[in-house]
This record gives C-alpha cells, structure tokens and sequence, in this order.
C-alpha cells in the first residue's frame, strides 16, 4: 500500500505543477497579446479617453462661450436703432 500512495503522490505533484505551468503560459500569453493589441492600437493613431474628454470639455465650453456672444451681440443690435 505504501508503494501506490507514492505513485498517488507522485501523479498529484506532477499535476500540480502541469496546472502551474500551464498558468504561466497563460499569463504570458494574455501579456503578449496585450503588448501588440496596444502596439497595434498606437500605430493607428487612436485617441485616448483622457484626450477625448478633454477635447469634448473644450468644445463644450467654447459652445457655451458661442452662446454667450451671440446673446450679447443680439442685445447690442436690438439697442441700435
């Protein structure tokens, strides 16, 4: 009986560290896989959120200022005779 545990041991640690190398691939791979989807990404010259939020908050505030004049200037001509 001793004998047929230790292969039993044996086959259990073989497996556990098939199981450990194989996340290892695994997370090599999925690093990999990053590395050139965000190399592919930058070669398309594709913005980020950051840059895109703040282009959209300059666009918005200077539709905001856009507004502000065109307010004023009909006020000025309104005054005009």
């Amino acid at each position: 009986m001793q004998t047929r545990n230790k292969v039993l041991d044996d086959v259990a640690q073989l497996m556990s560290n098939a199981m450990g190398v194989a996340q290892g691939a695994k997370t090599e791979a999925e690093t990999a896989m990053k590395g050139m989807l965000d190399r592919w990404l930058a070669d398309r010259d594709l913005v980020t959120r950051d840059e895109f939020e703040a282009v959209r908050a300059m666009a918005q505030k200077a539709r905001e200022e856009n507004e502000a004049l065109k307010a004023r200037l009909e006020a000025l001509e309104s005054k005009t005779p």
